[in-house]
């Protein structure tokens, strides 16, 4: 209520109790302001009776909202579902207008405000995890290789000569295929193995240039964020590279917002080379439903050609996610997170060693990688690769997800590219190996669990005499023991929820 509906109020309620009231009122208003004038992450979490406040005052400023709003249009924010609506706090116009997903919105000015203001809390973010120069960023509605392809095709404007990738090889499709829909030609550059870790050659990249020419090529388009054993491309040497042949460069940094190495990589890359946009996933790094990715860089100009590029208007739905988590979080939640990811991944490095030692494996030597881990499984692959493959068969069954099995030899062709050895990044790699990682929202029961189920998964297949119905005898015998263990991980998790609240 405004200050004369108050005045009015205390003909029917005591003036100090509505004092009392308008004061908790201005302490939930006192927070918006801050928000909308600093444009930043608030330093403490809003509670949801504020964040829920303010997405009201968004709501009621757009059009579909008006009391008295009479919409004649093919575009009137009109839903058949009152679910549908509630789910989506009324906000129903989406972000940008059909020629930038980035333009104001006449008809909403609450999304648009929301829009804004969470692309700002977002830059805030990422300079806090660690790229301070970047200088601009805006929250697109789609996954992290669909971004990926917006800059490319951005970049075909700019280079219209240009028709090859360079790509130091990740055997990951999306972002594999984010180049071919945008209709170039990745040029596949095979890692070098560096004693457990596959790392970017340099060498062959340079050679690369040499042969197509650096007119010919559209960018240099490097990772972050992988499966180890391979580890994050040396992005201060190619940003390098790409200064120096006037080459863009775009990063896939998908997961790497929440990896402080990642970051300092990027922050680095752009100091001494040339990083033209780095784009990551929204679901990876801030917990919200898939859906929507984080495109950002150090030139305000080409990020506002990709945010043109866009065609027509976008869903605020993933803007509207993590500005809510984001709220909910504040900075220190958010660092919070961060730090004890890290945490538990020396936890998790430190009980693969143990396990691995066991099974007389080893935990692969991957310094260079900050979120993912490698077992090898030499053991269980000189029995036999089904045995390879029935590991993480047992593992799915009782329900560790997340862990990828890696046999050796495996081939696999993508949009008319065969990749020998797919899954390993390269084409030979000396060892079958499981991986496993420390990412954001990870706690120390869940690798608990990973450990001891993959141990009892480990028994049997070292002990197992490659017959085929031995996994399905095995899980029907260990049935009950899995229940009880999610039962027990299920109590853990509550423990600690009722503990933080």
């Amino acid at each position: 209520m405004n200050e004369e509906s108050l005045r009015e109020g205390e003909r029917l309620v005591s003036a100090a109790y509505l004092r009392q009231g308008k004061e908790a009122r201005r302490s939930h208003e006192q927070l918006v302001r801050v928000l909308v004038e600093k444009g930043k992450c608030p330093q403490d979490p809003w509670d949801e009776s504020t964040i829920e406040l303010f997405l009201q005052e968004l709501a009621i400023m757009d059009s579909n909202n008006f009391l008295s709003n009479c919409g004649v249009g093919e575009r009137e924010g009109r839903v058949a579902s009152s679910m549908v609506s509630r789910r989506n706090y009324r906000l129903i116009h989406g972000i940008g207008r059909s020629g930038d997903i980035s333009a104001v919105q006449p008809k909403a000015a609450g999304s648009s405000l929301l829009n804004k203001l969470t692309n700002s809390i977002v830059l805030d973010i990422i300079k806090m995890a660690g790229v301070h120069s970047v200088s601009s960023c805006f929250v697109v509605p789609m996954a992290t290789g669909m971004s990926l392809t917006l800059c490319f095709l951005t970049l075909r404007h700019k280079r219209p000569k240009a028709k090859y990738i360079i790509w130091p090889r990740i055997d990951q499709k999306s972002c594999f295929k984010s180049m071919i829909t945008a209709g170039f030609e990745p040029v596949v550059i095979e890692n070098v193995l560096e004693g457990d870790e596959l790392r970017t050659d340099l060498t062959a990249i340079n050679a690369k240039i040499q042969e197509l020419g650096a007119e010919n090529i559209l960018c240099v388009h490097s990772t972050t964020s992988c499966f180890a054993p391979r580890v994050p491309d040396r992005l201060e040497e190619l940003s390098v590279i790409c200064a120096t042949h006037d080459i863009p460069h775009i990063v896939n940094n998908a997961y790497g917002v929440q990896s402080s190495k990642c970051m300092h990589l990027i922050q680095q890359g752009a100091r001494v080379g040339r990083i033209d946009a780095f784009v990551q996933s929204l679901d990876k790094n801030f917990m919200v439903p898939v859906g929507g990715a984080v495109i950002a860089g150090f030139n305000d100009s080409f990020l506002q050609d990709i945010s043109k590029m866009y065609p027509g208007r976008a869903s605020a739905s993933p803007s509207l996610d993590v500005l809510i988590t984001l709220l909910s979080l504040g900075v220190k939640g958010y660092q919070d997170l961060l730090k004890e990811r890290k945490e538990i991944f020396s936890y998790l490095s430190n009980e693969l060693k143990i396990l691995a030692k066991r099974y007389n494996e080893r935990l692969l030597e991957t310094p260079n990688n900050p979120i993912s881990l490698a077992l090898s499984l030499r053991n269980l692959s000189d029995k036999s690769e089904a045995t390879i493959t029935q590991l993480g068969s047992m593992l799915f069954t009782r329900q560790v997800s997340g862990a990828r099995v890696v046999p050796l030899g495996t081939s696999q062709t993508i949009n008319g590219f065969a990749f020998k050895g797919f899954m390993s990044h390269c084409n030979n790699y000396p060892c079958a190996y499981l991986n496993a990682a420390s990412a954001i929202g990870i706690k120390k029961i869940d690798v608990d669990l990973f450990i001891k189920r993959l141990d009892k998964c480990l028994k049997v297949c070292v002990k197992q005499k490659h017959s085929e119905d031995k996994e399905s005898t095995d899980t029907q015998q260990t049935k009950e023991e899995d229940a009880t263990e999610l039962a027990e991980a299920l109590g853990a998790n509550l423990h600690l929820e009722k503990e933080k609240s």
